[in-house]
């Protein structure tokens, strides 16, 4: 089939992880295969049939190569900490694509492990869906994130508020390594292995970092980088995480785990889908200052490989985390202009961009619509845009873009390429996964999946893609646990 694993982390002290077995499952069905990433990873599937497909997908028949584990990790939910670890998740082993990227092939939802903490380590078709469809937006979107290959039933129940579906999701990832990983170890006082995790995630990850004297600072200050980029660039398509625990960030810069996470209609600020977000701490506006809380955590564990004294390390720490609000603000900023079409900056762009956000929050109007329909050559059209505010507002944008380099065309044509025609609107995808789950017809979903695909384009299903919901103030998200 083409697999060629490697498997380094396993290769890694004990402490790391723990060795893991997929549960037996007696009649796995092949939902869904993104047979375009499997091509890109180099696999082979049509050499096998749909039921050995199902198999090897729900850990029946594990791929040559592979060495099964759990791995270990702690992490700061909700502000409080917790030793964790793979409850619900195994990992295959590390995959080389053709390309020569090293990728992680990991099965959620198929069984228990060291790590379940009374779990059932199952995870049921809904969830594992949602994750398909997010996660490959967000991939089209040109946003870092973990890749979904493949959803399959296992034909047995999951029973959560309801009994469900059982399925297991085939996730693969740059690495699963995490800030919680680091305060694993932390957590442990070891730092020996602190140091061995250090060096495995530089040299995985940043390997041009890897012979530097000060090779640890800069390990934390180009994680610090890749986050900050991330983060700006969820704020720049209306994502919301939801979970923006600890153990779910990724040290790669990819965003991982697509639980209560989606996509905001109407722009608010403070805007929380997640069901068990009762206070608001992952809102929209809030994910910024909650990736440095978490980057803070992720400084604390390399305290002692950053100097000898604590008291030194604090310091050297704390300046460097100090870079990260004007590291944010310049991604942010510069996506936020690249969405009205402008490539150069001037004094005043931050308060244009700021006063446009809060016509858009005042008036409660899309925030995916609003900027595709400003990508257009022509004043937008509409009871919203007569506003007067708007109107001075777009007299104002105007202005600005004449006094950039660039015809108005080539502007509005590259707002087209970054202003998405259509996201994963939530009625869609809860439409996409009643669907399935109820009725077993997956058409709905492929057809959401092939708009996604191409969110910048127009396409024949745009405008169904477009329409607002009926009701999105009480959508509420769940984790699937």
């Amino acid at each position: 089939m083409g697999w060629r694993f490697d498997n380094t982390y396993s290769r890694l002290p004990e402490i790391f992880f723990a060795p893991a077995k997929p549960a037996t499952f007696g009649a796995p069905r092949l939902a869904i295969l993104n047979r375009r990433l499997a091509d890109d990873l180099g696999l082979d599937l049509n050499t096998i049939s749909s039921e050995a497909t199902a198999s090897l997908f729900a850990g029946q028949e594990l791929p040559s190569g592979s060495r099964p584990i759990a791995q270990a990790y702690a992490g700061h939910q909700y502000g409080n900490f917790t030793m964790l670890g793979d409850g619900r998740a195994i990992l295959l082993g590390e995959h080389r694509s053709p390309s020569g990227q090293l990728v992680d092939i990991q099965l959620k939802g198929s069984g228990q492990t060291q790590f379940s903490r009374r779990g059932d380590g199952l995870a049921a078709l809904g969830p594992m869906l949602r994750e398909y469809i997010i996660s490959e937006a967000m991939f089209a979107l040109g946003i870092p994130t973990t890749r979904s290959l493949a959803v399959v039933t296992t034909g047995e129940p999951v029973y959560r508020e309801v009994k469900r579906q059982g399925a297991i999701l085939t996730r693969v990832a740059a690495s699963h390594i995490r800030v919680g990983t680091f305060e694993y170890l932390a957590a442990k006082d070891d730092e020996s292995n602190l140091r061995v995790l250090a060096d495995y995630a530089i040299n995985r990850h940043f390997s041009e970092l890897a012979d530097l004297p000060s090779r640890y600072l800069e390990f934390f200050r180009a994680v610090m980088d890749r986050q900050a980029a991330l983060v700006a660039r969820w704020q720049l398509v209306g994502f919301i995480h939801g979970v923006m625990n600890t153990d779910n960030m990724a040290i790669s810069g990819e965003t991982i785990d697509y639980g209560p996470c989606a996509f905001m209609n109407a722009y608010r600020s403070d805007t929380v889908f997640s069901s068990i977000d009762h206070a608001g701490r992952y809102a929209y506006g809030n994910q910024p200052a909650i990736a440095q809380w978490n980057l803070a955590r992720f400084a604390e564990t390399l305290l002692p490989l950053l100097a000898d004294q604590q008291e030194k390390a604090v310091a050297i720490a704390t300046e460097a985390l100090g870079e990260y609000p004007a590291l944010f603000e310049q991604y942010w900023l510069s996506g936020m202009l690249a969405k009205l079409g402008l490539q150069s900056a001037e004094a005043g762009d931050m308060e244009l961009v700021q006063s446009l956000l809060a016509w858009m929050q005042e008036n409660r109007v899309d925030f995916t619509n609003t900027f595709r329909d400003l990508s257009e050559d022509e004043l937008p059209t509409g009871n919203r845009y007569e506003d007067p505010n708007f109107r001075e507002w777009h007299s104002r944008w105007h202005l600005r873009l004449r006094r950039e380099s660039r015809p108005s065309a080539q502007a509005y044509a590259a707002m087209r390429g970054v202003n998405p025609v259509v996201i994963p609107r939530n009625h869609r995808v809860e439409e996409a996964l009643a669907a399935a789950e109820d009725h077993n017809d997956l058409s709905v979903l492929h057809r959401l999946l092939a708009t996604l695909a191409m969110p910048y384009e127009l396409g024949n299903d745009t405008p169904m893609y477009q329409e607002l919901p009926p009701d999105d103030c009480s959508y509420r998200t769940f984790c699937g646990t």
